[in-house]
């Protein structure tokens, strides 16, 4: 009993869990060729890959993952750029060459980051279409950004294997610990060894992950309970997005599992179909963009993009998803008229 009082009594007064915040607005956000200046002053390292050959005709602003920074967009971007589309990515606080490395800046400065680098690119390119890439982290970071009053138009959205695993769908204890540490310990760090989890197929390409020194190896706590926030965030937010949208997701998927995803989908149709597609790949895992078959999506986003949403994709991945999604509609169907 004598115990329980002690760790009631930690839960209660213990340090609370917070988002690296950054200081008041200082300065003008800029756009640099190096680096992104954001409204307070910090410097985000960019990444650019403009095409050589053909005349630009579209951009696309790369959001990367949890753990991940900007040179995750390298091989798809530089396919793009040979197919006439520019394409921009820069690393969020607290990951890669950014400032507080491994802190959590949080869900509001994430997206205000976003919305002010959306806003530089399109005075740069201001005849051109606008899209948003976000994987996974990256992809709840644009859902964020997209329910901010202060978003400026945009031509598409892009979503590859998005972050929208909520507390809801999660085990209790997953959730449950995460609630405890993040009260008491939340400078504790993890290091995902041991953890059997493949996120690619691509082997070349993850031995490159596990030797580049600015992929972050430890988490923090107070970052995990963060992103759960933004996982939460955009789930909650599906039903409200709006405009042209195109999901990817891999079925060999074993970061997001199935139920969110579908969990998320059916809330995100309740609003409407209209400029929605999904495209669902049988060989793809978590890092779609850089699987073995990632030239397959990426000339789907190139196809979608050329058509301005309203195209079947080449690869088929959207009537895949169509009739991976009707099963469980049609089994629940079945279940019903059973009783």
């Amino acid at each position: 009993m004598k115990t329980l009082f002690i760790l009631l009594f930690i839960l209660l007064i213990g340090c609370k869990q917070g988002d690296h915040a950054p200081d008041v607005k200082k300065t003008s956000p800029q756009l640099h060729d190096q680096y992104f200046l954001t409204e307070d002053g910090v410097r985000l390292p960019l990444h650019s890959w403009l095409p050589k050959a053909r005349t630009t005709r579209a951009v696309i602003v790369g959001v990367h993952g949890f753990n991940d920074y900007s040179y995750f967009f390298r091989q798809p971007a530089e396919y793009f750029s040979t197919q006439g589309i520019a394409s921009f990515a820069y690393d969020q606080r607290g990951f890669g060459a950014a400032p507080q490395r491994g802190l959590w800046a949080g869900r509001e400065t994430y997206a205000t980051d976003l919305l002010s680098f959306i806003r530089l690119v399109k005075q740069r390119y201001p005849d051109l279409p606008i899209y948003l890439l976000g994987e996974s982290m990256g992809g709840a970071v644009v859902i964020a950004a997209t329910r901010d009053a202060r978003m400026p138009p945009v031509d598409g959205i892009i979503l590859a294997a998005p972050a929208v695993w909520p507390r809801e769908i999660m085990p209790w204890y997953q959730t449950s610990l995460l609630w405890v540490l993040a009260r008491t310990a939340p400078w504790l760090t993890f290091s995902g060894q041991g953890v059997k989890v493949k996120l690619s197929d691509n082997r070349e390409m993850i031995r490159e992950l596990d030797s580049d020194p600015l992929v972050l190896r430890k988490t923090r706590v107070d970052a995990l309970y963060g992103l759960t926030n933004l996982m939460d965030s955009a789930f909650d937010n599906a039903s409200l997005l709006r405009g042209n949208i195109l999901l990817l997701y891999g079925d060999r998927d074993d970061i997001i599992p199935k139920e969110a995803i579908y969990a998320f989908l059916q809330r995100f149709f309740a609003s409407g179909t209209d400029g929605k597609t999904v495209g669902f790949y049988p060989q793809g895992y978590h890092l779609l963009l850089r699987d073995l078959q990632a030239a397959t999506l990426w000339q789907d986003i190139t196809a979608w993009i050329t058509a301005r949403g309203s195209v079947k994709l080449p690869s088929g991945a959207d009537d895949r998803a169509k009739k991976q999604l009707l099963m469980p509609l049609l089994a629940w169907q079945q279940e019903k008229n059973n009783k």
